[in-house]
């Protein structure tokens, strides 16, 4: 009886074995094959393979939904923005705020002149009080007396039988004192001969505008579609080279600058050079503002001039005077005229004075023509000088 129930426990063990062991081998090789990675969008759930049902449809979810991560894209190193380069408004649209500026600021000149003109009776006491005018004007003693002595001729001759013969009477005596026979044509051309630029030296005293000037000139060309090269050869005054440059900038020109306290002459020759390899149409060259008591500066005003001429003649050399000075302005044209052979006047400020004598003062005094005013504190506030311009201005 023992050993039946010994068999029967051994047979027992030995099924329960066998169906485990089946158990175990059957998945196995099942999930020998490579399964799928589950699909987006569908609930995965252990031990479904591919060969048993398909997961119920509603679990999908559209392919438009899912997420997918976002590439790392680096962002551009943002370079400074290169400053705009500025159109200059043309000479000629300047013209036409000349008349009005002057008719400002001269009115009580020309108003004075007209209402003594216009009296019944000229008599000695009246041409003395035209006089006086013209000379409160800066026009200068000689030709003061010279416009009144050939007012009173044509007075006596013509006889002045309305306020409008005066006016046409004055206007035609003042614009032969300003003379506009006189050459204002400005030489900034290239020379066709051999390529070289044409040279502007610049010069003048302290508080002139000189270095503003230069950069106004540089706009007047630009607005001409002229190849400018600028030369900082004012060395001596702090941040005059940085003013130069930005001018220069604001309308995409080149400054040729040197090291603060340097050689003057030595950048002046560096400009002109420049402007040559650049085959550009006009180099200006900015100078330190010289009084004109100090011989020694004077003298090196001298030595530029000298240096750039090295490689070949200037083409123009421009005095400015600040035409609110009046009487001394002469001073300054005269000295300046002896250092170097100044060819123009530049006049600035002359909208803000009554003295518009000036024009025809220096003219006396140095022998050369007023060729550009300045009319304001804008960039384009400087024009070629117009003379029935001024004289219409003068007399509103």
């Amino acid at each position: 009886m023992a050993a039946v129930e010994y068999i029967v426990i051994v047979v027992a063990i030995v099924v329960v074995a066998a169906v485990a062991l089946a158990a175990f081998l059957i998945p196995r090789r099942r999930r020998g094959q490579v399964e799928a990675p589950p699909r987006p969008g569908v609930d995965y759930q252990p031990g479904v393979g591919d060969d048993a049902t398909a997961p119920v449809e509603e679990h999908r979810a559209p392919i438009s939904d899912v997420t997918l991560p976002e590439p790392v894209v680096e962002a551009p190193v943002e370079e400074p923005a290169a400053p705009a380069v500025e159109r200059p408004e043309p000479a000629a649209g300047r013209l036409v705020r000349l008349r009005s500026r002057l008719a400002r600021s001269q009115t009580s000149l020309g108003k004075g002149l007209l209402s003594l003109l216009s009296r019944e009776r000229l008599d000695d006491e009246t041409w003395e009080e035209i006089e006086d005018t013209l000379l409160t004007a800066d026009l200068g003693v000689a030709p003061a007396q010279e416009l009144v002595e050939r007012l009173r001729t044509r007075a006596r001759v013509e006889g002045i039988q309305s306020p409008e013969d005066a006016r046409t009477m004055l206007r035609e005596e003042l614009l032969a004192l300003v003379d506009p026979s006189l050459d204002r044509e400005l030489r900034t051309e290239r020379h066709v001969e051999d390529g070289r630029p044409a040279v502007v030296l610049v010069v003048g005293v302290n508080g002139t505008g000189k270095t503003t000037t230069v950069g106004k000139l540089a706009r007047v060309l630009v607005a001409e579609d002229r190849d400018v090269v600028l030369g900082a050869a004012d060395t001596f005054r702090a941040a005059a080279a940085d003013q130069l440059t930005t001018w220069g900038d604001r309308v995409g020109v080149v400054t040729v600058r040197g090291p603060e306290g340097g050689d003057p002459a030595s950048v002046a020759f560096d400009a002109v050079k420049a402007g040559i390899e650049q085959e550009a149409d006009t180099v200006l060259v900015d100078t330190a503002g010289r009084l004109q008591t100090k011989v020694g500066l004077m003298d090196e005003l001298g030595k530029v001039k000298r240096v750039i001429e090295k490689h070949g003649p200037v083409d123009e050399v421009l005095l400015v005077l600040d035409a609110t000075t009046g009487q001394n302005g002469l001073v300054q044209a005269r000295v300046f005229g002896e250092v170097v052979d100044v060819t123009g006047i530049v006049l600035t400020k002359l909208d803000g004075t009554a003295k518009g004598g000036i024009v025809v003062a220096v003219q006396r005094e140095l022998g050369v023509p007023v060729k550009l005013v300045g009319l304001g504190e804008g960039p384009d506030d400087l024009a070629p000088f117009d003379p029935e311009a001024f004289v219409d201005g003068i007399l509103g």
